[in-house]
């Protein structure tokens, strides 16, 4: 799934985005409103990653969505 597709069902893939990083609350999401780059830099914050690591994870996160 491509992140267009993801930012047009925001609503829906916050779900999933918990499931993956379960450190994320729900005003974070509500915050990033679908925004690949506020997601990245959510994750990155919350879980000390690497810009590296959360961009290779958000990839296989992407690639690998089906919803």
């Amino acid at each position: 799934m491509n992140w267009d597709q993801i930012a047009g069902k925001w609503d829906q893939a916050k779900g999933k985005v918990k499931e993956k990083w379960g450190q994320l609350t729900d005003d974070d999401l509500t915050q990033i409103a679908g925004k690949r780059d506020q997601l990245a830099g959510r994750i990155q914050e919350r879980y000390g990653y690497t810009k590296e690591r959360v961009e290779d994870e958000m990839r296989a996160w992407e690639r690998d969505s089906k919803w």
